[in-house]
């Protein structure tokens, strides 16, 4: 018989080999030459949890593993939310419990070719469910998603044009799981080498005959991007620093003029002194400026964050309010039960104002551009909605001056490869201090990037494009096919399960044998 102390040591062995096991994936996106390594990177998950031995020890695998793919995706918000990260981790680690489940009900023990087939499809359709309830804004967006991970992979963008990021999970998932089946059940290889050859037939198809961006004309857009402006008085000096920047641009045949997020710290109905200093500049450049003013309004009481279109006789009239808020970075969900977050780290000491809808802006020269701000580029339906009403370029002014050193600032910047090819239309990521990038039509790079802590005026020659991507067409249609998958073999499950059960009440047949009749009688 076992001590009484060895359970609680494997337990947690087998807790803290689930959680390594989960974090393993978040390797493929910080280094984009690891790409590669998204596609085995949940073996060992699988393996772990399919051996489990219940049910209940798969969901428990299934939870740990969740906790430590979050806490390694968010670790750099460690310095701001201290002990609040792995409250945050925990909670939403608990959306894998099902998944681990199911890892053990498809793929534990001796699996059959038709548990392994049905595992190829369940278990990715399952990950996407888990990422689009994670998706939703107030348990954090959707950031991380692994389909992420094949930023710079042109097969995977292209799937992206198809079935948006979440085709290129559902594609990753299932990799993963045929890779486990060939690892650990040999008998099960032939469906599972049939899977990676649909995945790959899936792939070529995607590459062959989905739309295409059709390229047209060019347009010239510069980021600037003022570096790390520390200190007392920060907003004026930052503002001058990007004036002067502004200013090398003249003469350079620019279309348009993109400022990172924060960008003027003054609202400009209460500082029309630094909105004559941005109608000057738009003159002298000969482009309209688009500026994000984090303030608060003087029409309205609150604070918002606002993308603002400056053009050589002053304000548009273009403006776009911030619609999607950081999860205690800009407001505190049920700041009533969570408000003690400010006392542990720099959590919203008020909340930003929200907008009510998003705004396609006419940049001048019959360029339409469509805003977003910082976080609201990880939100694919965000940009497939400008993309919808006409946004010639998707625009992202983002800040990530707090996590200068983390690959956050990089992360974020990669998003825009994947709302580009989802949309078929070029994306400017533009920032305070770095990273900000361009990229094309096709998710493809557009010239070079600025680094973290680089102060410059960037000018990119960016190639339009025409036409409709099937994704900006039908939407998020993968993880709505993935809940149909789900809720048909759970269907299925519950007929046999039903049948199983009437035939346990029907007694055996037998048959009944009498005393031998004898002669004569």
């Amino acid at each position: 018989m076992k001590s009484l102390g060895h359970w609680p040591t494997s337990r947690w062995r087998r807790s803290t080999a689930a959680a390594v096991a989960g974090a393993l994936p978040v390797l493929a996106f910080p280094a984009p030459s690891l790409w590669w390594f998204a596609y085995a990177a949940l073996v060992p998950w699988i393996l772990l949890a399919r051996t489990a031995p219940s049910g209940r020890r798969a969901a428990l695998d299934g939870w740990w593993g969740g906790f430590g793919f979050m806490l390694a995706m968010h670790h750099w918000l460690l310095p701001n939310l201290h002990v609040f990260t792995f409250v945050i981790a925990a909670l939403l680690g608990a959306l894998w419990a099902p998944w681990g489940w199911l890892v053990r009900r498809l793929l534990g023990g001796v699996p059959s070719a038709g548990r392994v087939a049905a595992a190829l499809v369940v278990l990715p359709s399952g990950w996407l469910a888990i990422e689009l309830v994670r998706s939703w804004q107030g348990l954090g967006g959707p950031w991380g998603v692994l389909g992420a991970s094949q930023w710079e992979v042109e097969p995977a963008l292209r799937l992206a044009s198809v079935g948006g990021v979440w085709l290129a999970s559902f594609l990753v998932v299932a990799v993963n799981v045929a890779v486990a089946v060939l690892v650990a059940v040999r008998r099960a290889r032939v469906p599972a080498v049939a899977g990676l050859v649909a995945a790959a037939a899936a792939t070529s198809a995607a590459w062959v005959w989905s739309p295409r961006p059709d390229p047209g004309d060019r347009v010239r857009i510069a980021v600037v991007q003022p570096g790390v402006v520390a200190g007392r008085d920060s907003a004026d000096r930052r503002f001058d620093l990007q004036e002067r920047l502004t200013r090398e641009l003249a003469g350079q045949d620019v279309g348009l003029v993109v400022w990172g997020e924060s960008s003027v710290g003054f609202d400009l109905g209460d500082r029309p002194d630094l909105a004559r200093r941005l109608t000057a500049l738009s003159r002298e450049t000969d482009a309209r400026i688009l500026v994000n003013v984090d303030a608060r309004r003087s029409d309205r009481p609150g604070i918002y964050k606002s993308s603002v279109l400056i053009g050589p006789d002053g304000p548009t009239g273009d403006r776009y309010d911030k619609m999607r808020l950081v999860p205690f970075g800009e407001y505190i969900p049920a700041r009533s039960l969570l408000g003690w977050a400010t006392s542990v780290g720099k959590a919203a000491g008020e909340d930003r104002r929200m907008g009510s809808e998003q705004v396609v802006m006419d940049a001048g020269g019959g360029l339409r551009i469509g805003p977003m701000v910082c976080f609201e580029s990880a939100f694919p339906d965000m940009s497939r909605h400008l993309a919808q009403d006409g946004a010639d370029v998707l625009l992202a002014q983002s800040s990530t001056s707090t996590f200068q050193q983390s690959w956050a600032p990089a992360q974020h910047a990669s998003l825009a490869a994947l709302r580009a090819a989802e949309t078929g239309r070029p994306m400017v990521h533009a920032t305070l201090t770095g990273v900000s990038a361009v990229y094309g039509p096709d998710g493809g790079r557009v010239g070079p990037g600025l680094g973290t802590g680089t102060a410059a005026a960037q000018v990119y020659e960016v190639p339009l494009a025409h036409g409709t991507t099937l994704y900006v067409r039908f939407g998020d249609w993968p993880p709505y096919a993935a809940l149909l998958v789900l809720a048909a073999w759970g269907v299925t499950g519950v007929v046999r399960l039903r049948r199983g059960a009437r035939g346990s009440l029907v007694p055996p047949v037998r048959t009944a044998h009498g005393s031998p009749v004898r002669p004569g009688r």
